[in-house]
């Protein structure tokens, strides 16, 4: 029943309905059919050109009852194109789900269908108790599941690198990189930021630092980017070791697996690596202030709570004081793309 609201402002009678509740209530159905789509890679093989269904139905080994519906819901969430019975992607599937191309950001949704989608079924037991609901339900650690298992490890790191693109590439146009000579990638994973900021800026010379486990993994994906001779690999810890020096440092998508005093400790180490006039650069799906907008930094600092112990995300005046406490004297913020922004600080 349709609930008679009251306008405040213009005195008129508008009525509720609960579509977007329920939208939103079955929003799972449509994230899952996408990610299915990728796991079976379905963008990957449409990338070759246009296939009916029946053709779809073989090459993708599925069973043939619901194939159509399948193909038609991806259409009518805007994530396939289809034209006389012949299905196709559409420009950004082209773009970003072809798994053979550098922009290709699927891997994080492979990730999100394989482990994320089961462990947010226990999201309501988690705000109940405040414990990850991940691998450590079986008395196993998130981070050593991940770099003892090579397969896991490898699918992680693409996953890293499809998260990150997109911030990139804005961070390889909005900040002042003619100023600035070097760069360190804290937690750089495959490599993805460090190889877009050299791609753009063939001036620079950058560090990717990451666990040793890393190494072949980013030797890889520089060499195939042809940028091993601008790229170098440094192997540490970030909580045992000091970080690398360079002129610029950044931490992308680091902070918030961490508590807040492990964050401070990063930013104060980040402080002592750099030079007089050297920069950290953090960046996030940062909160906003009112924590009204940003819905993806809110729901993403609740997959904090799904997957680690005490990490959460933050706005961007909260990076700013921890930024302050460290002794940086100069800070701001920009925004990158989607929910992404990131806190720049001058020592």
């Amino acid at each position: 029943m349709n609930e008679q609201i009251q306008s405040k402002d213009l005195n008129t009678t508008v009525s509720a309905t609960p579509d977007a509740i329920m939208q939103l209530g079955f929003a799972f159905w449509g994230s899952k059919a996408l990610l299915s789509a990728v796991e079976l890679g379905l963008f990957t093989l449409l990338a070759d050109g246009p296939l009916s269904a029946d053709a779809l139905t073989t090459r993708l080994e599925l069973h043939p009852r619901s194939v159509r519906d399948f193909l038609d819901a991806l259409v009518a969430l805007g994530q396939l194109e289809r034209n006389d019975g012949f299905y196709s992607n559409t420009p950004a599937g082209a773009q970003f789900l072809d798994r053979r191309k550098p922009t290709y950001v699927g891997g994080i949704l492979e990730m999100a269908n394989a482990r994320l989608y089961p462990f947010w079924g226990a999201l309501t037991e988690a705000l109940r108790t405040g414990e990850p609901q991940n691998e450590v339900k079986q008395g196993r650690d998130l981070f050593d599941e991940i770099y003892r298992n090579p397969a896991i490890l490898s699918e992680f790191l693409k996953a890293m690198t499809g998260l990150s693109l997109g911030a990139a590439h804005a961070i390889a146009e909005k900040f002042p990189w003619a100023d600035y000579k070097s760069f360190a990638d804290i937690g750089t994973a495959q490599g993805g930021l460090a190889a877009e900021l050299a791609r753009a800026h063939p001036h620079l010379n950058g560090i990717g630092f990451d666990l040793p486990v890393v190494r072949p993994h980013f030797d890889a994906y520089a060499a195939q980017q042809g940028l091993s001779a601008r790229l170098s690999f440094h192997a540490g810890d970030f909580f045992a070791q000091a970080m690398p020096s360079a002129d610029v440092l950044i931490m992308g998508h680091i902070l918030h697996d961490w508590s807040l005093e492990k964050k401070r400790t990063l930013i104060r180490k980040a402080y002592e690596a750099l030079p007089f006039g050297g920069v950290l650069i953090v960046y996030d799906p940062i909160i906003d202030e009112e924590r009204r907008r940003n819905a993806f930094g809110l729901l993403m600092s609740l997959n904090m709570l799904i997957e680690t112990r005490e990490g959460f995300d933050f706005t961007a005046a909260e990076c700013i004081n921890w930024f302050k406490e460290a002794g940086f004297a100069e800070m701001r913020v920009e925004p990158l793309v989607g929910p992404d922004s990131m806190v720049i600080g001058v020592k």
